[in-house]
């Protein structure tokens, strides 16, 4: 039947035809992982660009996690057709923050003697047994609750995981696709919404032939013995049963405009119920208590305070607002290490005697700015800090909602073993800051060793950040009483960001400029 089929595809001429299943000579096969389907930021299609950037508050106002990413699992038999329905999945759903997982991504590590099966054609790599559930559900798991994880990278060429493995943070909506998505009873109830995609058999065959002779080095004889052999066993045992688990099924998979038109309307009926409002509820919240105990202003000294009247000044030109803020941000700096954690040092010094003194209890110092200018804070950090790794969030203002939206973050492997410093310039209502905060928590930092460092904080920020995270010191070298309805500290510096590299905040800026709007 195979002969058949291959024999009627040539004939046709098709676009599956098998002319266009071999490369042509001397074109380098292109190397095929795990992860050759590249998740977001963005999506290019035929007519835009889709951006899926800016994540929405997935926490509450106490910080706590109050929605769970939305997990859609895709199954199918191989070559049917999954990943082109995840993708104009993606493409019309059109909201930020989508990542497309790859089952594939977690095939177990081979022994010797199955890495010699597999190289002869012999391993069956379409049976429940070929994959790490444990891990993917641990892995999915995790996601969905909004943590930080990382993905292994699977090489189809060797049969073998790489060394370095893909990290994986933050989603809205999960999209996990693969040949055995329903096969697990702990998966299945991690998910949303299931759908199978159907496609004929016929076709799935002449895309696996494309796929494994094109992209994975596999001859043309050994992909239809694996495919007699296991593959469609295995899809008439294991795959095609499941479909009457699905909630949806796609016939004709990524054509089937109609299903996935009805996918995509769901899904954002689930979204919308899933909304939040974290600044709203901030803004409007009356802080009527003490300051809490974790805040500490460096004290007020006449030279404290007269950098303050200097930056704080309209009249203040840009050169000078930037030199005494850079004095001020040393001061600043200075004062917080005092609260990392230290321990009992002896030394000797040159003369002989020993000397009793302290030093840095901790694995490490990690620097993390909130962008834009957060990161004018960096140099003073690196000033008195020897070695220090930084980090860098960028947290936007969605000037539709209100809220924050977390567009980028960039910090070092094994962060969550650190004493962190999160800078920013100012904090009014602490959304940015929280926002921050939990993504240090998502990556494992634990919340004692969280130092949030600010220049200028309003009453109304202090209260957000200490009521939700009550271990997170907080330091800065002043707090004033209120906020207006722009959101900005009263009496205030102004914008900072603005003020420090001279833009206007009343520019509007392209979608290629490398500006953004104020973090508040």
């Amino acid at each position: 039947m195979t002969d058949r089929i291959i024999h009627q595809f040539v004939s046709s001429g098709g676009e599956d035809s098998l002319d266009r299943l071999l490369p042509p000579m001397n074109t380098p096969r292109r190397k095929s992982t795990s992860q050759s389907k590249t998740e977001p930021p963005f999506l290019r299609t035929g007519t835009r660009t889709i951006y899926t950037a800016g994540r929405p508050p997935w926490y509450d106002e106490h910080g706590a996690q109050s929605k769970e990413a939305f997990i859609i699992g895709l199954c199918g038999g191989s070559a049917s057709g999954k990943t082109t329905v995840a993708n104009k999945i993606i493409e019309d759903l059109d909201v930020p923050w989508v990542v497309l997982l790859s089952m594939d991504s977690f095939y177990k590590v081979l022994s010797p003697a199955e890495q010699t099966l597999a190289a002869s054609n012999d391993y069956n790599f379409d049976h429940p047994g070929s994959f790490d559930f444990e891990l993917l559900v641990t892995t999915l798991r995790k996601l969905k609750q909004g943590k930080s994880v990382k993905i292994p990278v699977y090489d189809f060429t060797t049969h073998s995981r790489q060394k370095d493995w893909k990290n994986l943070y933050g989603a809205s909506v999960i999209i996990f696709e693969g040949i055995m998505s329903f096969a697990d009873k702990e998966l299945l109830q991690l998910m949303d919404m299931k759908v199978f995609v159907d496609t004929d058999s016929d076709i799935r065959l002449v895309r696996r032939l494309r796929r494994d002779i094109m992209e994975r080095g596999r001859d043309m004889e050994g992909v239809i013995k694996q495919y007699n052999k296991f593959v469609k066993p295995s899809f008439d045992q294991y795959i095609e049963p499941t479909m009457r688990l699905a909630d949806i099924v796609v016939p004709r998979g990524g054509g089937n405009n109609v299903a996935i038109d009805l996918i995509v309307h769901h899904i954002h009926s689930q979204l919308e119920e899933r909304e939040l409002s974290v600044r709203a509820v901030l803004a409007s919240a009356q802080q009527t208590q003490p300051l809490p105990q974790t805040l500490s202003v460096l004290e007020s000294t006449p030279q404290v305070r007269g950098l303050h009247t200097i930056i704080r000044n309209k009249e203040t030109s840009r050169d000078e607002f930037i030199f005494y803020s850079k004095r001020l941000m040393r001061l600043l700096i200075e004062h917080a290490l005092t609260f990392l954690p230290s321990k009992p040092c002896t030394v000797q010094t040159p003369q002989g005697p020993e000397y009793e003194g302290r030093s840095f209890h901790g694995k490490g110092i990690t620097g993390v700015s909130i962008l834009r200018a957060g990161e004018t804070m960096e140099p003073a950090l690196r000033a008195v800090c020897k070695d220090v790794r930084i980090g860098k969030i960028l947290i936007q203002t969605n000037l539709d909602s209100g809220e924050p939206e977390l567009h980028y973050l960039r910090l070092p492997k094994d962060i969550g073993e650190d004493h962190v410093i999160l800078m920013d310039s100012t904090v009014s209502t602490g959304a940015a800051a929280m926002m921050a905060v939990r993504v240090l928590l998502d990556h494992d930092v634990r919340e004692e060793n969280i130092l949030l460092v600010s220049l200028l904080m309003a009453e109304l920020g202090v209260h957000s950040v200490a009521y939700a995270f009550p271990c997170v010191k907080i330091i800065t070298t002043a707090v004033d009483k209120s906020i207006d309805n722009l959101l900005q500290v009263i009496p205030g510096i102004g914008d900072f960001g603005d003020r420090y590299f001279g833009t206007d905040g009343t520019a509007k800026w392209s979608d290629d400029d490398d500006q953004e709007t104020p973090s508040y």
